[in-house]
């Protein structure tokens, strides 16, 4: 019969790792994982496939980071990364899939980066815009997506335009059709499919913003980060990152180092 001493020290002795990082990471016994949804996949969106069921990079990549861990795996789609922020923040999902800007960085730790995101414009044809300096002219409206990284860093390089938010891709592209707004903040690698929709429009070269692509995670969760970084590490090394981005339809873009 153990000690009074004894039957203390075992009260003591932490819970074990693999307690810890359930309770950390699948508190449901489940992997809630949140992705946001555009008309077109990119590394940052999911899109619906032709048999009506979303596909993409973040879909892919949370799959597989729940086979890892052995417990299945439930979706929550949103229609901006900045409704996964507060998913993730209040605890309605455990992981998110979105840009790792310093406002998000405030409340949310991350994996190390899979994806780097420059963000541009697409310029109306009719406006004359052709370069990044052109945008930022009184009378120009620019449209970005409501609690985007790139709305918040357009509104920091922009100093005469006026920057508008939009609630989706598709209503800030009503706003692009209509005239409401004349170039819409976007990611470089999510503006092509869209370009076809506002004929004569341009993609405009270079980048006001560069910023990591990442799996997020509440604070305060070491040992769920920790995983987070030991899974994108090796998904970069076994090719199952690779994958993740051909399966996509993202075959021409790189992994982030």
């Amino acid at each position: 019969m153990a000690s009074s001493r004894e039957d203390a020290l075992k009260e003591r002795e932490p819970m074990s790792t693999e307690s810890n990082l359930s309770k950390e990471l699948t508190p449901t016994g489940r992997l809630r994982v949140g992705v946001a949804y555009a008309p077109k996949a990119t590394p940052i969106f999911v899109a619906r496939g032709e048999d009506g069921n979303y596909r993409g990079l973040g879909l892919d990549l949370g799959r597989a980071l729940a086979q890892e861990l052995g417990v299945p795996m439930d979706v929550s789609v949103a229609a901006t990364t900045a409704e996964l922020t507060e998913a993730c923040v209040s605890g309605a999902i455990d992981v998110g899939f979105m840009p790792a800007d310093e406002e998000r960085r405030k409340r949310l730790d991350f994996s190390p980066p899979y994806f780097v995101i420059e963000s541009t414009f697409l310029a109306a044809g009719s406006t004359g815009i052709e370069t990044l300096a052109d945008v930022d002219q009184a009378g120009i409206t620019v449209v970005g997506i409501a609690g985007s990284t790139t709305i918040r860093a357009a509104g920091r390089s922009l100093r005469s335009a006026t920057v508008v938010a939009a609630k989706s891709i598709d209503e800030a592209l009503a706003l692009l059709k209509s005239g409401q707004a004349q170039a819409f903040a976007l990611t470089h690698d999510a503006l092509p499919p869209l370009q076809k929709e506002i004929p004569g429009s341009r993609i405009l070269a270079g980048a006001f913003q560069i910023t990591d692509v990442a799996i997020a995670v509440l604070k305060n969760k070491p040992e769920a980060l920790a995983c987070l970084t030991r899974f994108i590490e090796a998904a970069k090394v076994s090719g199952v990152l690779r994958r993740a981005f051909d399966d996509a339809g993202l075959n021409g873009l790189k992994m982030a180092p």
